[in-house]
């Protein structure tokens, strides 16, 4: 975890699928370009990117 607080990423994994969710948050998890269950993107760390994690808290997962 110290490793990705040093150089200022986040990993990002969807952890669940997007059925039965809302629409404005299918087009939060494309925006942090995540596809299909299992995807995984290394994020830059900032405000904007931690609210879309705040808001798919039940979606995805935060990874070290």
């Amino acid at each position: 975890m110290a490793n990705s607080a040093a150089s200022g990423t986040v990993k990002v994994r969807l952890v669940k699928g997007l059925r039965g969710c809302q629409w404005s948050h299918r087009l939060s998890v494309k925006a942090l370009g995540l596809n299909k269950i299992n995807d995984v993107r290394e994020l830059k760390d900032s405000p904007q990117v931690r609210g879309l994690i705040n808001q798919l808290h039940y979606l995805v997962r935060v990874e070290s």
